[in-house]
């Protein structure tokens, strides 16, 4: 795998193995997440699945997961 670097293509990403939540809507709207062979995350959105990933590293990943955890964004999805 080349180089990789935050807005490449996702189909650069040979050979990853792209997950999304088991929670995702039923028309497949949702974020996937792949590990990356340096240890890093890819992030793409499933509708583009060809477009731009965001690449992260664990740390970051684990940051946002966290907050998540914790309520920080409810007020995204929040009525």
């Amino acid at each position: 795998m080349r180089h990789t670097y935050n807005g490449m293509a996702a189909s650069d990403l040979r050979g990853v193995v792209w997950q999304k939540s088991r929670h995702s809507n039923a028309n497949g709207q949702c974020v996937e997440l792949a590990a990356l062979p340096d240890g890093d995350v890819a992030v793409r959105n499933s509708r583009f699945p060809d477009g731009p990933a965001l690449i992260y590293t664990k740390a970051e990943i684990e940051s946002l997961i966290v907050g998540m955890k914790n309520g920080e964004f409810d007020h995204f999805v929040a009525n």
